[in-house]
């Protein structure tokens, strides 16, 4: 009989302690947060695929106390409406072209003139140094906080009319560009007309005529089908738009010293792993397309020069304040 009762308490005592350690553990999942992010690319887009890592790193290194749920392809709307939701704490992370942010944070557009790098290796030196560290700060005048730079490659002109090798060629072309009154500045000076139409409505706008070209990167040409309306393709690389991750400055404050510095380190460890998706991604597209038949003109050295001086006076217009910067940036390039 003792036995049997003692047999009784052991289970008693053991469930108890299997309920409480469940209650104990679903107390730990409870999150203290969880935060919104806005992703207007596809699922499987690089740059879409480093926010589910930012997110992952952030749970796991908070112990789940922070979760982040991403919302991808423009659900939450265009890029221009998420920065004015998130400057009134409405979104509270995202990743946005400087394009759109630039008419936020003028200062900006020099970070995005054109033909303002050599190449990847130029930018990722001047993002990464002393003068992207001082370009993330100046979100903080806009209700924003930087976390990290995201790779958008270099931007091509392509088109559903002919293939394009000089300035001329452009002429009374309608070409789609970002919400960006620099982007739309460039395009005026290369004698075509700009239109800023969302990048949603980019297919339909080449397919009906309302648009005769656009200028993008390589995955965006592809994953989106534009290459199936509008075939030729001028591999110019007249910008290199680096994009970022950012979070509401009403978002940032509630959080505490140790949680911001893991979002900001995660946020940056992020970044690497969408650049090298981004790089693997870009080769891909590229090889898609032009073995889908697009006609493809890589520009020669004096073909580009002609683009190049062409959109000159747009450094004046946008940058006349920052010339110190912009000379510090060709610099880079040059060592």
């Amino acid at each position: 009989m003792k036995k049997r009762i003692v047999v009784l308490l052991s289970g008693l005592i053991l469930a108890l302690t299997a309920c409480s350690s469940k209650r104990a553990a679903e107390e730990e999942l409870v999150p203290d947060y969880v935060f919104t992010y806005a992703e207007n690319q596809a699922e499987d887009y690089p740059t879409t695929q480093g926010a589910y890592r930012f997110a992952e790193l952030v749970q796991e290194r908070t112990g789940g106390k922070i979760q982040i749920q991403i919302n991808a392809g423009g659900s939450l709307g265009d890029e221009r409406s998420v920065i004015e939701q998130m400057q009134f704490g409405g979104i509270d992370f995202a990743r946005v072209s400087l394009s759109p942010m630039s008419e936020v944070i003028p200062k900006l557009n020099v970070l995005q003139m054109p033909y303002l790098y050599t190449g990847p290796d130029h930018m990722w030196k001047v993002l990464e140094g002393k003068i992207g560290d001082e370009f993330l700060k100046s979100f903080e005048e806009s209700s924003l906080v930087a976390l990290s730079w995201y790779d958008a490659g270099a931007r091509n002109f392509y088109n559903s009319v002919k293939p394009i090798h000089t300035p001329q060629d452009l002429k009374g072309m309608k070409i789609r560009v970002q919400e960006s009154l620099l982007m739309s500045r460039m395009i005026e000076l290369l004698g075509a007309t700009a239109i800023q139409t969302s990048y949603a409505d980019v297919y339909s706008a080449l397919q009906t005529g309302q648009i005769d070209g656009a200028e993008n990167n390589w995955p965006s040409y592809e994953s989106e089908g534009h290459y199936e309306v509008a075939k030729y393709v001028t591999v110019d690389e007249h910008t290199r738009v680096p994009e970022v991750q950012i979070v509401a400055e009403a978002t940032w404050n509630k959080l505490s010293p140790e949680y911001q510095d893991i979002i900001r380190a995660c946020a940056r460890e992020s970044a690497q792993y969408e650049r090298d998706l981004w790089k693997k991604r870009s080769e891909r597209s590229e090889e898609l397309v032009r073995a889908a038949g697009c006609e493809v003109v890589d520009l020669t050295p004096e073909e580009k020069r002609k683009f190049q001086e062409a959109v000159t006076p747009i450094y004046n217009e946008f940058c006349a304040d920052h010339v110190d910067i912009i000379d510090a940036i060709v610099a880079a390039g040059r060592e």
